[in-house]
């Protein structure tokens, strides 16, 4: 996503701070009461800077403290780990404990609703949301009902062109804008049909009145709001605001890569007693997500997304393009260009911090490193500087040559140098999985990607 499908950027600070004090947590013995209330005030004191609700926090750290009481931790040999985990499944729970799971309507199309103010994100969400359901085997249809906002209609069409999914919309009224659209969506034999509201720039009586006549023109099974998990506690109020008048099913965050403190995520379920549901995580239409409550709080506490991860590869990766990998490898002809090939498969799957972070038990520093589009583009710069014979034997490249490569691409030859040795251990890495490619009877398993590997230093 960018697929910061990987780690919200919004949860840095906060995920520092449990570091830390899980950290110091580890270093001490068993823990009485007096040990648990300080860990508990240093817990109190990051939720709330990172813009948590006050009752939410309140409620979360009342019900820490009685599951540490009963599990006793005077006793237990590994209180830290048991610290960890109370904490970590409570913080599941906060976040709604399971992902909200879609059904679809018997008799199709299954309709859904999106509301939201205006800046939120919503239209964008629209089309990702279009996106996933296709990625479901879906067959959707968009419908523009927002014709409060000039141009809202045509950037859900431009949207639409991204995500190959069609859209509806006339110049009459929302509401029967609305209900033509699931018509349109029944004739033209569209299982989902995502219907794209108007929003305002605060609420009013005018915007939440027309959006309840649609809701009630269309009868959605399900009704999302999206709110900006950017604006804090004032997302929360206003998730409040529209729950109260049309029943909401569950939330959209949008904006989840920001620079803000994240407590919009982490107070929304409690508040309003309704799952988020997705996670909008970057600019691009596939910067996209299914909320899952118990690998965001893995996320959250430092312990990584692995199974995000996972299928993030699975998704963006292209199979074709591991296939020749994997072939050349077998047959010994592993080049610089397959190599490019395969970085420019990575580069698909998001900022590799992002993808950095979703691994367990990467150092703070790294986590940190400033790894990005420059580290790759300086690696692209160096190999498209090599003639096709350097780039298929690397071994031919010497003193003379790593000069000139390095002045055609304008890096240095410590740039050159590096890049050459991080190919020959990835070429290595993958050549020893290579000799276990085949099974004890000569099946075939699968040989890992690059990607499947992380063996490359981009510092």
């Amino acid at each position: 996503m960018r697929s910061d499908s990987l780690v919200p950027r919004m949860f840095d600070s906060l995920t520092d701070r449990f570091e830390g004090i899980f950290g110091r947590l580890r270093g001490r013995g068993r823990l009485g009461e007096p040990e648990i209330d300080e860990v508990l005030r240093e817990i109190r004191l990051a939720l709330l800077e990172a813009d948590v609700n006050f009752t939410v926090v309140k409620g979360l750290l009342a019900r820490i403290k009685a599951r540490c009481v009963e599990a006793d931790l005077s006793k237990s040999l590994t209180p830290a780990q048991q610290v960890i985990k109370i904490v970590h499944a409570e913080i599941i729970a906060t976040l709604g404990g399971q992902s909200l799971k879609i059904t679809f309507a018997p008799k199709p199309p299954t309709v859904v609703l999106l509301a939201g103010l205006q800046g939120s994100g919503k239209t964008t969400a629209c089309a990702k949301l279009a996106r996933w359901f296709k990625q479901q085997g879906r067959n959707p249809i968009m419908v523009g009902a927002d014709l409060q906002r000039p141009a809202a209609v045509e950037q859900l069409r431009v949207l639409g062109s991204q995500v190959t999914v069609p859209v509806f919309s006339e110049p009459t009224d929302p509401v029967e804008v609305a209900r033509a659209g699931v018509a349109e969506a029944r004739d033209k034999g569209r299982d989902v049909c995502l219907v794209d509201t108007a929003g305002r720039l605060a609420i009013d009586a005018e915007m939440m009145e027309q959006v309840r006549q649609i809701s009630d023109a269309v009868q959605p099974h399900y009704t999302f709001l999206v709110i900006d998990a950017m604006t804090g506690q004032d997302a929360v109020a206003t998730a409040e605001a529209f729950h109260a008048t049309l029943e909401i099913d569950g939330v959209i965050l949008s904006k989840l890569d920001g620079d803000a403190r994240g407590g919009a995520a982490l107070s929304v379920k409690e508040v309003i007693g309704r799952p988020i549901a997705f996670a909008s995580v970057g600019e691009r239409v596939a910067d996209f997500e299914q909320f899952h409550p118990d690998r965001m709080a893995d996320r959250i506490l430092g312990m990584g997304d692995v199974l995000t991860l996972i299928e993030t590869v699975e998704r963006e990766y292209d199979k074709g393009v591991a296939a020749k990998a994997e072939q050349a490898l077998l047959e010994g002809q592993f080049t610089l260009d397959d190599f490019l090939e395969q970085m420019q498969q990575i580069r698909k799957m998001g900022p590799l911090q992002s993808i950095i972070g979703m691994m367990p038990g990467i150092p703070k520093e790294l986590k940190n490193a400033d790894i990005g589009e420059k580290e790759i583009g300086r690696i692209e710069a160096v190999i498209r500087s090599m003639t096709p014979e350097e780039r298929a034997r690397p071994d031919l490249v010497n003193g003379s040559r790593r000069a000139r490569i390095a002045n055609g691409s304008g890096t240095s030859i410590s740039d050159v140098n590096l890049l050459l040795k991080q190919f020959k251990d990835v070429a290595k890495m993958m050549k020893r999985f290579g000799g276990a490619a085949k099974g004890p009877k000569g099946k075939r398993r699968r040989m890992p990607a690059l990607a499947d590997l992380g063996g490359l230093d981009l510092k």
